[in-house]
């Protein structure tokens, strides 16, 4: 390991705000980071051990103990469970013979949990050294840890074909299917590369600027912040240098349409990034992708590699003299804070992915200080097309406040999941209808856990800002879900599981909330208990980010929209309830010493 770790550290210079790449390429080359690998590279970085493990330990997918020869991520999002994940895991465990979290003694076979894998339209799904199983059945996994016993390839694992579109590609070889149902215009493939970019090189900085503004096309993350207004504030902003992020980070679950931009439209999204790089002036773009998507990297970088080759990336880009624009990838390590883009910005400079208080605003102070403008992946495809068709095109798209078009991941309780491009505006029974549905539909998750859970009386509202925001997740469950214990439960668990713990509201409310949660479900629940969980969700509003700010919204939403649910599970004649029972509190002690309880 001290050769290899030597070798990764001179790769990169010798350059701690590249340590987040040192780490990943020890964790990849042995499953683990040694204390031997943190010492040589606080050493040989000038750093203390303390400040490289805080951000090893970060980070889901770095550990410090072996993973075994076979690293197994079965993903626990609430869409796998709908779809067979208990079945999957009980047989991943009786095939390996030990539990989720451990690792075989023979050091093989390592089984772990993760967050949403970005997959939800093909659960169950698993990530197994790097490569995605997809579809998973009980006698799936059989197949796979006899293979791994074998000591077969992962990628010799497969026992269907590749998916469709690029992720046959060579340099993908991908089981993942893409499922685009729905093409608009940013989904068109009736591209041709480098258009965009000889367009802007005729045109000013400003001139590009004022068409984004123009088109009035916002932010396509969730947050909806106006794109030219962004680009304007990096432009005028001082510094000698400034950089364009792509947030490819997309941890958010129940979405998947970033994976599949880029997997069919990677060269959309690099010329996207350029005519960003134009207008505010960057010279360096960074692609910050969600380690769940490793999967890709030899294929983006060769895409990469051919646009350098034909001048779309490089020095004096087409002919243009000063115009100086190239792009690499930071890859995360499995953090869904680090969506949030300072908390992007923080794990790219090699730190805990903690976000930053603002302001400074990345426009002004962002990547290593220099002005920076942070894009979502739908975002950045979405400019090119303005700037190949025009603002006034792009608004024909849409409502007066919600301008273009809306990439949905759709899952769940329906028939066709997957992409599907709509203009703003539609309703959530169009979709409903779209998407195709064989039971009543109980419920749609709209945004992610950070979204919120509506009911049929509200499948009349319209997507888009002015009413219904989403970054493009929505998650179908019919009326055979237990939604407190499905969802909200599920969901609760998972925003416990990311927060990155640095604001006290964001690390001890929602545990406080999920067990008052599970009070109620365990049938000690009182009426109070529900005015207390809305109560205590505002002090959540006090977070330093997102993340925090909405961590209470599948509870509080679902008491908004489904409170009959919750009533029908407390006790309707006690106004008081601790949940404390005094008795299994003193049932061990008193085994242990003989004793009878005198209560």
């Amino acid at each position: 390991m001290k050769k290899f770790t030597q070798k990764v550290l001179e790769k990169y210079h010798h350059d701690k705000t590249r340590l987040m790449d040192i780490l990943i390429a020890i964790q990849k080359e042995f499953g683990y980071v040694g204390s031997d690998a943190v010492e040589q590279i606080a050493q040989e970085l000038s750093m203390s051990e303390v400040d490289v493990e805080q951000t090893l330990s970060f980070y889901h997918f770095f550990s410090m103990q072996p993973t075994g020869m076979y690293s197994i991520y079965l993903n626990t999002s609430a869409v796998s469970n709908m779809m067979g994940r208990t079945q999957v895991a009980a047989a991943f465990e009786k095939a390996t013979g030990i539990k989720f979290g451990q690792v075989t003694p023979d050091g093989r076979i390592g089984l772990f949990e993760t967050s949403c894998i970005g997959m939800n339209d093909q659960e169950p799904a698993a990530i197994i050294n790097n490569r995605i199983f997809t579809k998973l059945t009980s006698f799936r996994v059989k197949e796979i840890v006899r293979d791994i016993k074998e000591g077969k390839p992962v990628t010799e694992m497969y026992t269907a074909g590749f998916g469709d579109g690029a992720n046959r590609d060579d340099a993908v070889q991908s089981v993942v299917s893409n499922n685009i149902r729905k093409i608009g215009p940013i989904l068109d493939p009736n591209y041709k590369v480098g258009e965009a970019i000889k367009k802007i090189i005729a045109m000013t900085p400003e001139q590009v600027i004022a068409m984004v503004k123009n088109s009035g096309i916002r932010g396509r993350g969730g947050a909806g912040f106006p794109t030219g207004l962004k680009w304007e504030f990096c432009h005028n902003a001082e510094g000698d240098r400034k950089y364009i992020f792509c947030n490819a980070d997309e941890g958010e679950p129940g979405t998947f349409k970033d994976r599949v931009i880029l997997t069919e439209l990677p060269r959309l999204l690099f010329e996207g990034m350029v005519v960003a790089g134009y207008a505010v002036g960057a010279r360096e773009g960074i692609l910050y992708l969600r380690y769940e998507y490793m999967y890709l990297e030899e294929y983006l970088e060769k895409i990469l590699s051919a646009a350098r080759e034909k001048h779309y990336l490089g020095k004096d880009i087409m002919g243009k003299t000063g115009f100086d624009f190239d792009i690499r990838i930071q890859f995360g390590a499995g953090a869904y804070v680090c969506g949030e883009e300072s908390a992007l910005i923080e794990s790219a400079e090699g730190k805990r992915g903690e976000p930053r208080d603002r302001p400074p605003f990345p426009v002004e102070k962002g990547y290593l200080e220099k002005p920076t403008v942070v894009n979502n992946v739908e975002t950045l495809c979405s400019v090119v097309k303005v700037i190949l068709k025009g603002a006034e095109w792009y608004r024909s798209f849409g409502t007066a406040e919600s301008t273009g078009t809306k990439l949905l991941s759709i899952s769940g309780d329906c028939r066709n999941p997957g992409v599907y491009e709509v203009a703003w505006g539609f309703t959530v029974n169009d979709i409903l209808e779209m998407v195709g549905t064989a039971n009543p539909v109980q419920a749609v998750q709209v945004g992610g856990p950070s979204g919120s859970l509506i009911g049929p009386n509200e499948f009349n509202r319209i997507l888009g800002y002015e009413d219904l925001a989403t970054g493009g997740s929505l998650i179908i469950f019919d009326e055979n879900r237990d939604l407190l214990t499905d969802v909200v439960l599920n969901f609760m668990d998972f925003f416990i599981e990311e927060s990155c713990g640095s604001c006290s509201t964001c690390r001890i409310l929602p545990s406080v909330l999920r067990a008052k949660l599970l009070k109620i479900l365990n049938a000690r629940g009182v009426a109070q208990d529900i005015d207390d969980m809305l109560a205590w969700s505002r002090f959540l509003k006090a977070s330093r980010c997102g993340l925090g700010q909405t961590a209470a919204n599948p509870i509080v939403s679902t008491i908004k929209n489904f409170r009959h649910l919750y009533e029908a599970k407390i006790q309707t004649r006690k106004a008081y309830d601790t949940g404390f029972d005094l008795s299994r509190a003193v049932q061990e002690a008193c085994e242990v010493t003989g004793r009878i309880p005198n209560i």
